[in-house]
């Protein structure tokens, strides 16, 4: 325990001018209110060290009962932020990622910055600034990411979602302590479209059959 502690105030010491510097960045003030909750929750209970966590945007947000759906995997922590982007995360290691020690982090996200205009491009680049960030700081870890999904609402954004998902996904093949988890794929029929039933009503948001077939997937890449 005492090296525990020691190894967990050295780690606050060297991520402390980091945790500052993005302290007033704008993505840390316009997500304000979400940091602070995630704060507020972490004085509560700090999870243990070496845990599996998730970040990105709101499909990571509303996936209820994260925390549990992995029962082989006795730490599992849920940082999702509603609306997010890829860039936010990216902005944001410091306060997402870097306080847990996680052994694995699994990142969706991309959705947001393609609607908002964003290159295919620019997602490869704010996916692999986030991997810098988090390996800089802990090496030993893991970084997995979750393909963008192929929501109905959004289908005009498919062949760029094809192309992020593939940029990265080759990214990710020539790194190390990297993974890429394919989601994207299995929520298409056999004519290439969207499955309807794995959406809510919005078409944008997962149903809870989505979020089972999300659980199949990604507990094949849990491996410690």
């Amino acid at each position: 325990m005492k090296r525990r502690a020691w190894l967990a105030a050295g780690l606050t010491a060297c991520l402390a001018p980091l945790a500052r510097a993005q302290a007033g960045t704008p993505a840390q003030q316009r997500w304000k209110a979400e940091l602070d909750a995630f704060a507020a929750a972490d004085r509560q209970k700090m999870p243990t060290p070496g845990g599996v966590l998730f970040v990105g945007s709101s499909s990571i947000r509303l996936w209820n009962g994260l925390e549990t759906a992995f029962p082989d995997q006795p730490v599992v922590i849920r940082r999702g932020f509603g609306g997010s982007r890829l860039s936010d995360s990216a902005d944001l290691v410091a306060r997402l990622v870097l306080p847990y020690q996680p052994r694995l982090v699994l990142l969706y996200a991309g959705e947001n910055d393609l609607v908002e205009g964003a290159a295919p491009q620019e997602l490869l680049g704010q996916f692999a600034r986030f991997v810098q960030q988090v390996q800089a700081a802990l090496p030993a870890t893991r970084v997995a990411f979750i393909s963008i999904k192929p929501s109905p609402s959004r289908q005009a954004l498919m062949p760029a979602m094809r192309e992020a998902n593939l940029l990265i996904q080759t990214h990710v093949l020539a790194h190390e302590n990297l993974d890429f988890i394919d989601v994207h794929t299995a929520m298409l029929d056999n004519d290439g479209q969207p499955r309807p039933e794995l959406f809510v009503r919005d078409r944008l948001h997962l149903s809870a059959e989505g979020y089972g077939l999300w659980r199949q997937i990604v507990s094949a890449h849990l491996r410690p």
